[in-house]
């Protein structure tokens, strides 16, 4: 008890450092600083929707296709300023990554359904939104992944947010085969708030202070500029075990300076938070010049951010780190979109005009290293190194119509189409002439030249919309696309929508939807050099001539097949339950392989090694092991789920009211194909146990969440009470024994506080993971042969996958200022 209050009092102090009293709620929502309640607690039922359907007027309850609505009170209750955290912790469908591998630990990503983060389309105000350049690159349920970071997106800027949970390729693009997630951003014209939020792990690390600010002008009649800016600091945490290595008897006799590594024996930080500064603006604007509007929208992002990787110990590099180094990688990040668009009515239809450009810039860096070969061969190495940098950019065009026909049906026709151009870019540059001198930095080889390279494509599209009520009751509606690739051709897909209400008390919905998804163009062309102290494996571009030699010739589309059918019922007044199962089945699914060994493993192939070769990589000569890795449409797969939401609000008079809410999520995925390994490969396979076990059983199969949001006065009180069923995934040394890690059933507790002090300002405390739970532990057999073998895995305490984090329950103060 001592220690939360400790870290209360810290929470608070970091809060108050960090700006003046400010209100993260905006006015026209809470009146005076008491968070307005949602009918579901982050999900508004009664909330008049624009995605999922180009009809006007629609109330997500009313939807044909599953659909939640989260308003900016959900987002803020969850205590952390994150936006992937706050949809994660509102929906049980939504997984956030904990941790991630190398330079995926510095942009951490999330999934919708248990699918890939590529598989989850975003919009912003309906626009879509562009994809980060860094890549997910090492194995894991995340692999892959190089989706729209949402942590560019502040959240103060967000007025709700509507997520589509079914499959949308035929009405947005042939990305959404999991749903779609639309943010709607403030466009309010007076008023504002200001926020300051400071927090910390109950068990040390992870300092986060974060000041945002929203303002809202009218420069003229009928026109709008909404602002919002937002800092935010969030320090390394640490959760690592003893290296084996630093206490290894042989070891400490022939390197005694292993006692003076810092933090002895807990020498090995790699199992963390990533540290990181980011800095947000967002501009949302537009002016009615009778008749037409004129709109936009800018956002812009600067992020700072390192992590530290496995530390090597004295003998490395003695002379320059006489105690060993921690080395780490380091990210120099600038984001930015645009949108300018017109809208309007002419000959009766309703017309937009748009253009949207988004660019993400990321400078991967290597501190606190050193080049081995380039001392030895030269006598001296900088200790900081610039790797290289990825560059992802995005321009999409696009002219929509709708109107509406009388038909003779209950309801008017609504007829919507539209026309779409889309280019992307993805570069590689190459790292400094240090970073990749033989075997390149310590931790991250700098990119080399045969890795860097830019690449572009572009693609067109056109669809159609028909939505309307043939009788009273019934609404359906049918979307058809047609889309061009530059690189991989077209495709046609579909979605037939329907709903019929038997009485207002109850309702049956369906939808049936086909998808195609061209690989991103990360998944196509990223290749660079994957480092620990034992073991180097390059990760090829499928398209590779290098990767020709190990059979893979490049990549194919995925394709998929969506089922959904469920229910809305209103059991009693105030209460809503919504059930929706689903099916989702992907062919040539594109994962990432396992490493393919070529040298120093229990099985290796000789055209590994040819392979390496043929990319022009030059490997660290002291490491054991040598190999490759390399996506492919490796799997089809079959994920079966179930949705459920109820909402009641109660009023107990002077005892307040309260608005209870649960929500619940079954997923289960299925590996159903395996295609095989190239015989160029053989006997190893392109996706081993791990792997497989990645895809099927690393996220829970169920979720729940439990919530109640009390108001009594000036008192606000959020209790959620969330339910983890178990997950799994496997380990190996050297893809021939394997160790399988559980995780049981997780219950955590989230709880805040808050109490209005004056009219516009409230402050408020609460905790996420009150008590303090962390998942098991790795598997102790794995631990065990990674310590026999001297292998720097045996840091790893707690299983990456876990679908808490790894770091325990996380305290927090915050501090509001309407106006």
């Amino acid at each position: 008890m001592r220690i939360k209050k400790r870290l209360l009092t810290q929470a608070v102090l970091l809060a108050l450092q960090a700006g003046v009293a400010s209100a993260a709620f905006a006015a026209d929502d809470t009146g005076a600083a008491t968070p307005a309640a949602p009918a579901v607690v982050g999900d508004n039922v009664e909330a008049v929707i624009v995605t999922g359907t180009r009809r006007s007027g629609l109330k997500a309850v009313d939807s044909a296709s599953p659909i939640q609505v989260l308003d900016s009170g959900s987002l803020e209750r969850t205590g952390q300023p994150d936006l992937i955290q706050a949809l994660a912790q509102n929906m049980p469908s939504f997984t956030a990554q904990a941790f991630g591998g190398d330079t995926a630990n510095l942009t951490l990503s999330a999934r919708l359904r248990g699918l890939s983060p590529n598989d989850t389309l975003v919009l912003v105000n309906g626009k879509r939104r562009h994809t980060t350049a860094n890549l997910a690159v090492l194995a894991g349920p995340f692999q892959g992944g190089a989706a729209t970071d949402l942590n560019f997106i502040p959240v103060a800027a967000i007025d709700h947010i509507e997520v589509l949970q079914d499959g949308a390729a035929a009405q947005y693009g042939t990305d959404a085969i999991a749903g779609v997630i639309n943010i709607i951003l403030k466009k309010d014209s007076s008023g504002g708030s200001f926020t300051t939020t400071g927090g910390a792990y109950m068990d040390q690390g992870g300092q986060t202070g974060d000041a945002s600010f929203n303002i809202g002008f009218e420069p003229s009649d009928k026109s709008y500029i909404n602002l919002t800016g937002e800092h935010k600091y969030h320090a390394h945490s640490d959760r690592s075990d003893i290296d084996p290595r630093v206490v290894n008897a042989a070891n400490l006799a022939s390197m005694p300076n292993l006692t003076k590594a810092d933090g002895y024996p807990y020498a090995n930080k790699i199992s963390g938070d990533a540290a990181y500064h980011i800095s947000l603006l967002a501009l949302n604007a537009g002016i009615d010049l009778g008749g037409t509007e004129l709109y936009s929208i800018a956002t812009y992002g600067k992020k700072t951010a390192d992590a530290f990787e496995n530390y090597r110990v004295p003998s490395r590099l003695p002379k320059v780190y006489p105690n060993g180094f921690n080395p780490r990688e380091a990210l120099d990040e600038t984001d930015f979109g645009f949108t300018a668009g017109a809208k309007g009515q002419a000959a009766g239809w309703n017309w937009d005009l748009s253009s949207t450009y988004g660019r993400d810039k990321a400078d991967i860096g290597v501190i606190n290293s050193g080049n081995i070969s380039l001392f030895n061969d030269t006598g001296s190495t900088p200790t900081e190194f610039h790797a290289g940098q990825f560059i992802a950019s995005q321009w999409t065009t696009s002219l929509e119509v709708a109107n509406e026909f009388a038909v003779g049906w209950n309801s008017p026709l609504s007829v919507a189409g539209g026309i779409e151009y889309r280019r992307d870019t993805y570069e590689i540059g190459a790292g400094d002439a240090a970073s990749r001198y033989k075997e390149g930095s310590q931790s991250y080889p700098g990119f080399s030249l045969t890795d860097a390279g830019s690449h572009s494509r572009n693609n067109k599209s056109v669809y159609i919309d028909i939505a309307g009520s043939p009788i009273a009751n019934l609404k359906l509606d049918v979307a058809a696309r047609y889309e061009d690739y530059s690189d991989f051709g077209s495709a046609r897909v579909g979605k037939f929508t329907g709903r019929y209400d038997f009485t207002p008390a109850f309702a049956l919905r369906g939808t049936i939807s086909n998808g195609f998804r061209a690989p991103t163009m990360a998944e196509q062309y990223y290749s660079a050099t994957n480092v620990s102290p034992t073991q180097a494996s390059v990760q090829l571009a499928p398209n590779s001539p290098a990767a020709s030699l190990v059979g893979i010739n490049g990549l194919k589309s995925e394709k998929s097949t969506n089922y959904s059918v469920g229910f809305v019922l209103h059991p009693m007044p105030k209460a809503t339950l919504t059930v929706d199962a689903y099916s989702i089945e992907i062919r040539d699914r594109i994962v990432g392989s396992g490493t393919l060994f070529g040298s120093g493993n229990s099985v290796n192939s000789p055209a590994v090694v040819a392979a390496i070769k043929a990319n022009g990589n030059i490997l660290d000569p002291t490491v054991t092991r040598t190999g490759i890795s390399v996506f492919s449409n490796g799997v089809d797969t079959k994920n079966k789920g179930l949705e459920a939401v109820f909402s009641y609000g109660s009023n107990f008079g002077d005892m307040g009211r309260v608005d209870w809410s649960a929500a619940f999520n079954y997923n289960k995925v299925d590996v159903t194909k395996i295609n095989q390994a190239p015989s160029q490969l053989l006997p190893q396979k392109l996706l081993d146990l791990a792997a497989v076990a990645s895809l099927e059983n690393s996220s829970p199969k169920t979720r729940l969440n439990l919530g109640a949001l009390w108001k009594l006065g000036d008192w606000t009180v959020n209790l959620r009470e969330s339910m983890y069923g178990s997950s799994s995934s496997y380990s190996s040394l050297n893809n021939v024994d394997y160790f399988q890690t559980k995780i049981g059933t997780l219950f955590t507790t989230d709880l805040e506080v808050s109490y209005r002090v004056t009219k516009a300002i409230t402050a408020s405390a609460g905790a996420n993971n009150v008590f303090n739970k962390y998942p098991g532990k790795v598997n102790q057999a794995y631990i065990a042969a990674a310590r026999a073998a001297q292998n720097t895995a045996a840091v790893t305490q707690y299983p990456s996958f876990s679908p808490i984090g790894i770091n325990g329950g996380y305290y927090y103060a915050r501090l509001n200022y309407t106006f």
